[in-house]
């Protein structure tokens, strides 16, 4: 037992020192680090984490840290990066696992590679290089998700998916499996419950004692994906506030932080993003002292020393840029549904200063229509006689240098944002515009998502 306590008291102690270098050269991810407790747990010989601990081998830390304390500090960051992206929690929506983890290897590899940071550099292998090439042309950004979606429709032969996640792999990902474990699951879930041999059901026990008894600590607190959630949200702060100068050395971190394929997002906490704050009429109670008014009162009489203010500040939208795919590959009954959803948010009043510019235009291979909203009651007008117009193939970037020659002449000063419906199929600008753009997708239709730009927002309702 005093081995034991030895054995991981330096194993902790070495995960320390790694976490102080990388706290010197990565700041930013001192509220990540510190999200992880250290566990020794003899049921791995490497080293991997569940999202609440880093859950070690102490033999396999001194080794690495002896041999390669560089690749020590990349594993501890691959490790988060796993946690940030949450691919843990979403292991179950994927029925091939071990794809799944060769997915998320790759993914947070790309991000490591990408960065320039002394603690995590590493001379990055040419035939790794040739696999990002080639994945960049063919998926875009290397998200977990996309991975997958490729290499189902590749469908590579089993020893090309050994040789990648050789060169890929970095932690043990078998403790992911054990994150909120469905009730009374058979140790074979292709095998029913009633057929097992009791026999085997206590050898399961025994062994489920046995690994209970390599981990210490029945206190342990379970992985929490809101903690995660937190998480990347203070790095994109962090990340934000560092600036463009050192994007060089973050890589693409913020950008696949910005990326979030695995909900469908609401129309209201989007539209929060096009928000200014504006001047309108109105009493501001906040601003107003009932003190001195009634101190005024009591002194001169009907005089009061201050009044409410006639005008107050709000946050909400004023110009915004919605754009409709009218292409034949698109569904009527989709664009109406979308239309209709769209002025219910409207109409609601809560996002919209009470006179708006919000630009509905009307695109397939060319923008076919522009209808200038300046009132949020016409909306509902509108969605009632709205019919397709042009149906023709897709392009998407008419609609982009359309608003471009409008900004030109002075019109549109204060668009924050574009909304593009459509089913994906069709050309993408590549120029980054410089206000956010979403492409609107319709969960459970017929779209392809795969080619949308790394700079735009994907949005599915």
């Amino acid at each position: 037992m005093e081995q034991r306590q030895k054995l991981e008291a330096v194993g902790r102690k070495i995960l320390q020192e790694t976490r102080t270098e990388l706290l010197l050269s990565m700041h930013f991810l001192g509220p990540s680090l510190g999200s992880l407790q250290d566990l020794m747990d003899l049921s791995t010989t490497t080293v991997g984490t569940d999202a609440a601990y880093v859950r070690f081998n102490p033999s396999f830390l001194m080794q690495t840290f002896l041999e390669h304390p560089r690749r020590l500090n990349r594993t501890m960051v691959h490790m988060l990066l796993h946690c940030l992206f949450r691919h843990m929690f979403y292991e179950r929506s994927f029925p091939d696992r071990e794809l799944y983890h060769l997915c998320c290897d790759i993914c947070v590899e790309s991000v490591l590679d990408s960065m320039d940071y002394s603690a995590v550099q590493e001379v990055i292998p040419d035939e790794r290089v040739e696999v990002y090439e080639e994945l960049k042309k063919k998926v875009g950004v290397l998200t977990a998700p996309r991975l997958y979606q490729h290499f189902e429709r590749e469908k590579p032969d089993y020893n090309r998916q050994c040789g990648l996640a050789a060169l890929f792999h970095a932690d043990d990902h078998s403790f992911w499996a054990k994150i909120d474990p469905p009730k009374n699951q058979p140790q074979n879930p292709n095998a029913p419950q009633e057929n097992r041999n009791p026999d085997q059901d206590q050898d399961s026990k025994d062994s489920d004692k046995k690994e209970q008894q390599n981990r210490p600590g029945s206190g342990e607190k379970k992985p929490d994906e809101d903690t995660w959630k937190n998480n990347e949200r203070r790095l994109q702060a962090e990340l934000s506030a560092i600036g463009q100068e050192a994007s060089d050395e973050t890589g693409s971190l913020s950008r696949l932080l910005s990326i979030d394929l695995t909900k469908h997002a609401d129309y209201r906490t989007f539209l929060r993003q096009f928000r200014i704050v504006r001047e309108e009429q109105g009493i501001d109670p906040d601003s107003f002292d009932p003190v001195f008014y009634h101190l005024g009162l009591s002194l001169y009489g009907n005089i009061p020393l201050i009044e409410e203010n006639e005008v107050r500040d709000v946050n909400r939208i004023d110009c915004l840029a919605i754009a409709i795919d009218t292409s034949a590959s698109c569904e009527v009954s989709l664009v109406r549904n979308f239309l209709n959803e769209s002025a219910g948010i409207l109409l609601s009043g809560e996002s919209f200063f009470r006179k708006v510019e919000i630009h509905v235009i009307e695109c397939d291979d060319r923008v076919q229509n522009d209808v200038l909203i300046t009132d949020v009651n016409q909306m509902k007008d509108y969605a009632k006689g709205f019919t397709l117009k042009g149906g023709f193939g897709t392009d998407f970037r008419p609609v982009f240098q359309y608003i471009d020659e409008n900004r030109k002449q002075g019109k549109m000063k204060h668009l924050k944002g574009l909304m593009y419906f459509t089913d994906g199929y069709g050309r993408y600008p590549s120029r980054p515009t410089d206000y956010k753009t979403a492409f609107v997708f319709v969960k459970g239709s017929n779209y392809k998502d795969s080619g949308v730009p790394d700079w735009a927002i994907r949005l599915y309702v």
